[in-house]
């Protein structure tokens, strides 16, 4: 799906072109955003940033997804889009912008905050199957490449036969905040045909090695994907564990 099979993982405010463009020597893929689309969910966003906390807030969410993704065109890095909603009706129009910029998508059915839960965003999609199924089958319709950023630890959440849900509505990837539980990902593996990209804690060539054990596709790094020294560091450690030949020092 992108090589080398290290992503930077979104920062809520922060995952932007530019932050893209800074880690594209040690990234094959960047996933931008979380952007909130809809009237309930950027009113969410808004009180998180009452709050202190970063988020996109442009007039015009899918536009700003174009914009951002249009600039990325010259990058040899692999964009995806993670988007927040609590309605369904914006998700394809997202879709089809990552379409036609050759973009990924990504439903967040990750985020905790209790502003995104309270209008069904976030970890609540986890708890909906049905309805996050939804939402990435009519994503899939419009022909792009859709997956779901989802985390482990949820009470009542079996993830294993939630990723064969979203499996068959569509999906191509899915996106593991393994938190504390990171065998989660070899039970995702065994479960699926899903491209599995393993998050949390990728720090080092011990954190990297663990998770290829568990039969991860690609891991990502999240807090420190602006740190050159952390990246380079992950990046040796996967260009080791993947058997890939290592890429020259910027």
């Amino acid at each position: 799906m992108f090589s080398p099979p290290l992503a930077l993982a979104s920062l809520s405010g922060e995952a932007d072109a530019d932050w893209a463009r800074a880690g594209a020597h040690y990234a094959g893929a960047a996933f931008l955003g979380g952007i909130a689309l809809d009237d309930d969910s950027r009113a969410a966003a808004r009180e998180l940033v009452d709050r202190d906390r970063r988020e996109f807030l442009p007039n015009d969410p899918i536009a700003f997804i174009d914009r951002e993704l249009a600039a990325l065109e010259a990058v040899p890095i692999q964009p995806v889009f993670n988007v927040r909603s609590a309605t369904p009706d914006p998700i394809p129009d997202a879709a089809r912008v990552c379409r036609d910029r050759d973009a990924l998508l990504e439903v967040n059915a990750h985020c905790r905050q209790d502003e995104l839960c309270a209008v069904g965003c976030g970890e609540t999609l986890l708890r909906d199957a049905d309805r996050l199924c939804d939402y990435v089958e009519r994503a899939a319709t419009t022909g792009a490449a859709v997956g779901v950023k989802v985390r482990t630890e949820v009470p009542g959440v079996d993830l294993p036969a939630l990723a064969q849900g979203l499996e068959a509505a569509g999906a191509v990837f899915v996106h593991v905040d393994a938190m504390d539980s990171e065998s989660v990902i070899r039970d995702v593996v065994d479960a699926t045909d899903l491209f599995v990209i393993a998050n949390n804690g990728v720090r080092d060539a011990d954190t990297v090695r663990e998770y290829v054990e568990y039969g991860a596709d690609a891991v990502s790094v999240g807090r420190p994907s602006d740190n050159p020294n952390v990246l380079a560091r992950v990046l040796a450690a996967v260009e080791e564990q993947y058997g890939l030949e290592a890429e020259p020092s910027p």
